[in-house]
């Protein structure tokens, strides 16, 4: 795909945590005499420990003093809301939880939804500060071992991959293998799993679906938050392809951003209408074979139901959903996988004549280095034909679970190609531990990184 050169938005915040301490005295003598004794062995002991450090030339005055006022402020009562999340604190007033009729099944629908949020919210405030742009990832896969010889071995990677990029920008994930839904299998099946997501983190805005076979392979880069502030939905794709030649394949629904919302609860519960668990599920079949003539086959899937939302009724939920074809929020991995090594040669070209990118650093401050690589980034581009790391590569038709891959290429083809983009993501990881991998076909080699490398 060509896509056009739009500007990268980074947002970031700041990470706290709480400490508890306790204290407690083991002992006291009534004895008088002891006592004096003991408080002069006391005496003697404090003093030379104080000698012993007045002295010692390694000796870091700043770092005693910081230990010095944590220690007091750990005895002083503190704000629980200056310190990040109170996960300990839960008041007894009733809120949606406290209703019978509560369902986390897509059965069940669920009302005033934005209200029921916001009193949840009020009653936890701790909770509020970052919210607008907190996100939950979810993604699953089967509940069953694979059939294919290496798939589990393979979705624990790209398992991993998540955590990762996760844990690197501060997200929650939830991974789902059961079918919350028994009916609703296969790609119906994160329905049920977001909704359910949504219940359990009212303190969150995003729920970011991701399908188990795509990978991050810009671990660098955050989601534009900022272009989407007036959408509740934002899903990859070509608005042209999809309104102009009507193409079920002019979005993908593997990827997508929901919004924590009222009206992503009547989107979902619309949408799910179309799917095996409903008396109509042979009925809109027919409709989406009928509207998208490049449509193979005959069942009712998520991808050509939304499609079909987005263009026959674009009043009602087309408005909110944006359609990104800016970057790859996920990216056909045919087209990607072989432009890892020219992009790898350009990056390290560039850590070779900028030093603030080849200081080491914690992995926690990993985003203040991210917007130093943007600096050179910006004639990069995005999509097809950029020389920028692809954001999430997506491994569409491999199935590296069942091994039932297109047969447009080999599953040897698929498995070489979802190593190289799992190593090379692992790579922007592995730095920070002081690893990499020379060669991105070899999973189990990594070699030590020198100091101020590339250099």
């Amino acid at each position: 795909m060509v896509t056009p050169q739009l500007p990268q938005t980074h947002t970031s915040y700041t990470l706290m945590a709480k400490q508890n301490c306790r204290s407690k005295i083991s002992s006291i003598f009534s004895d008088g005499f002891l006592f004096a004794g003991a408080s002069i062995v006391a005496l003697l002991v404090v003093w030379a420990f104080w000698s012993f450090m007045n002295t010692s030339p390694n000796a870091d005055p700043s770092f005693l003093t910081t230990s010095a006022d944590q220690n007091s402020a750990l005895k002083t009562p503190v704000d629980p809301v200056s310190l990040g999340f109170n996960l300990r604190y839960d008041p007894p007033d009733p809120t949606f939880y406290d209703d019978p009729d509560l369902s986390y099944t897509m059965e069940k629908p669920i009302k005033n939804w934005d209200e029921k949020r916001r009193q949840w919210l009020n009653l936890h405030p701790s909770f509020i500060p970052g919210a607008e742009e907190r996100i939950l990832m979810v993604s699953g896969s089967q509940s069953t071992p694979c059939k294919n010889p290496i798939g589990d071995h393979l979705l624990l990677r790209f398992f991993k991959n998540k955590v990762d990029y996760c844990r690197i920008h501060g997200y929650d994930i939830f991974y789902n293998n059961i079918l919350l839904q028994p009916k609703m299998w296969s790609f119906w099946a994160k329905m049920p799993a977001i909704k359910a997501a949504m219940i359990a983190h009212p303190e969150t805005e995003w729920i970011w679906w991701v399908d188990s076979d795509a990978a991050f392979t810009d671990m660098d880069f955050k989601l534009p938050l900022d272009r989407y502030k007036d959408h509740n939905f934002v899903v990859h794709g070509w608005e042209k392809l999809l309104y102009e030649q009507q193409s079920w394949t002019s979005i993908n629904a593997g990827v997508f951003l929901i919004r924590n919302c009222q009206w992503s609860m009547d989107l979902m519960e619309t949408w799910a209408k179309m799917g095996p668990q409903s008396p109509e599920y042979d009925k809109w079949g027919e409709i989406l074979r009928t509207t998208f003539k490049d449509k193979i086959f005959q069942e009712s899937d998520d991808q050509s139901g939304l499609a079909y939302l987005l263009l026959k009724e674009k009043e009602k939920w087309g408005n909110k959903i944006y359609v990104e074809g800016g970057y790859y929020f996920e990216g056909y991995w045919v087209e990607i996988v072989g432009t890892y090594d020219n992009i790898t040669d350009r990056y390290l070209a560039i850590e070779k004549s900028e030093g603030r990118l080849r200081r080491r650093h914690a992995e926690r401050v990993s985003e203040n280095y991210a917007n130093v690589w943007e600096e050179h980034l910006k004639e990069a581009g995005y999509g097809r034909y950029s020389w920028r790391r692809p954001f999430i590569t997506h491994f569409t038709g491999c199935q590296p679970c069942s091994g039932d891959h297109n047969q447009m290429y080999s599953g040897e083809t698929c498995f070489d190609a979802m190593q190289k983009a799992l190593n090379f993501a692992d790579n922007q990881v592995l730095r920070k531990y002081g690893y990499m991998h020379k060669d991105l076909l070899d999973s189990s080699s990594v070699f030590p990184v020198p100091f101020n490398f590339p250099a």
